[in-house]
């Protein structure tokens, strides 16, 4: 089977040149997905100011624990495709992602539909501040209204990870955020022909951002024949089958409750930090805000070996799997300490970006990184682990070891030691999660059972009684 020029076969060719230029452009669509999220955050606070930025970051948590959840299932998807992909069956491929694209659909007209009536109550749920509630309430209705389409733009983005290729869904994040971008401040302010519409129209213009870029990348998968289209008999496979819907939902459930367990656990900290007082708080912000740029080497190159490390053991080639877990943890700590190096030397005139150059938390938010900034490196280096060993399905493990050292470490070091040491100690707590999650990782990947796992065995069988029936 030949392969259009922007999809790679991931089982051939130097494990490392490849799994290099597979994971750069997802890297690419993680700092244009942060630079759209910034930009419009600044248009939104200077068009509308502090109630508007407020009400945005109060539907933003709504919208992250969603896609949260949604991630889950998207990176199910992916390894499934990846080992039928590995097998060179392009039939189940096709299979698969008509299940899930029926599944995505349903999940994404119901979570418009639940979402427009019970906006109201999940903002008080978060206990929105009553000067943002008006703008937070037609911010967020306008936003689930645009959930069908992010579902399938971030199920069709997957896929093509899936079947190798990482490039068509990074023009299409071009195109997105470009959109965005554009769209904002035109409908915001209303330029031209088109009406005022404050932050609803900030909501507007991501819908139909959305809707312009997921009709343009099912027109280049259909122009291209990439391998994930559905043609003729084949879009009856749109209907979810339970063959498929099993172990999508078997990996998808625990992936997506890692997010929000890792989620949760932040927001308990950053509930402890706030007792600090508000420099220390603030200091943690910023550091955050920089932090989020050292992840994405990991978060890129853990998505790309997960791809490549589901092909490679679908076509049972498991000495190339060894190879890309190293690959993938060499790429991310030389890309993850080139950031985290530059963030450390040029730190104060970085923060100076966020904080007046005389602020008291300055100083605080560099100690931060300097006691905890290394630890990223750790960090990345369990989560390419993690992705490695759930190519596999193995996706207990990985969620155990998440809560042990997410939840039980951090909590006993960083409320244990807190009267005691203060700040320090909810730094220290950082330091011993990382060290666990590092720690278990690895010595699940050599010393677990996940190689023994058969993700497609049972459901490959499945599906055969159910094209034979």
């Amino acid at each position: 089977m030949s392969s259009p020029s922007s999809q790679r076969d991931l089982t051939i060719g130097p494990v490392g040149k490849t799994l290099l230029l597979f994971a750069l452009p997802s890297l690419g669509v993680n700092i244009l997905q942060s630079l759209n999220h910034s930009v419009n955050s600044v248009w939104i606070g200077q068009f509308l100011g502090e109630e508007a930025l407020a009400a945005s970051a109060n539907a933003g948590m709504i919208m992250f624990l969603m896609f949260s959840t949604l991630f889950g299932f998207s990176m199910a998807t992916t390894i499934l495709i990846g080992q039928h992909m590995g097998r060179r069956d392009v039939e189940s491929v096709r299979r698969v992602i008509g299940t899930a694209m029926g599944m995505f659909a349903i999940a994404g007209i119901v979570a418009a539909v639940f979402g427009w009536i019970f906006a109201p109550q999940l903002l008080h749920l978060l206990a929105t501040p009553e000067g943002a509630y008006p703008l937070a309430l037609a911010y967020l209705r306008v936003i689930f209204l645009s959930m069908p389409t992010s579902f399938i733009m971030i199920l069709l983005s997957s896929s093509l990870r899936g079947v190798g290729d990482s490039v068509t869904p990074m023009w299409n994040s071009i195109l997105n955020v470009a959109l965005d971008i554009v769209l904002n401040p035109i409908f915001i302010l209303g330029l031209g022909p088109i009406p005022a519409m404050g932050i609803a129209g900030s909501a507007l213009a991501t819908l139909i951002a959305g809707l312009i870029s997921v009709a343009v990348l099912i027109y280049r998968i259909y122009a291209k024949d990439l391998t994930i289209r559905l043609r003729g008999a084949e879009l009856a496979w749109l209907k979810p089958n339970a063959a498929y819907i099993g172990p999508i939902a078997k990996m998808g459930l625990p992936m997506g409750l890692s997010m929000i367990i890792m989620s949760g656990s932040a927001l308990v900290m950053i509930g402890l930090i706030n007792r600090e007082g508000v420099n220390t708080a603030a200091a943690f912000g910023v550091m955050n805000q920089l932090w989020s740029y050292v992840q994405m080497p990991a978060v890129a190159v853990g998505s790309a070996v997960s791809a490549m490390a589901a092909q490679n053991i679908g076509a049972g080639k498991w000495d190339r799997v060894g190879k890309v877990a190293w690959a993938g943890v060499g790429i991310n700590v030389a890309m993850t300490a080139v950031i985290l190096a530059g963030i450390t030397l040029f730190d104060r005139a970085l923060l100076g970006l966020f904080l007046p150059g005389d602020s008291a938390s300055i100083p605080i938010a560099i100690h931060i990184n300097h006691v905890v900034g290394w630890t990223y490196l750790l960090m990345g280096i369990s989560m390419v682990v993690s992705f490695i060993v759930r190519a596999n399905g193995a996706v207990i493990a990985p969620l155990v070891i998440l809560i042990i050292s997410g939840v039980f470490v951090r909590f006993t070091v960083g409320f244990g030691l807190h009267d005691a040491y203060g700040a320090d100690a909810i730094w220290w707590a950082f330091i011993a999660t990382g060290v666990t999650s590092f720690a278990l990782s690895v010595a699940y990947y050599y010393h677990g059972g996940w190689r023994k796992l058969s993700l497609l065995g049972a459901s490959q069988g499945k599906a055969e009684a159910a094209v034979q029936n």
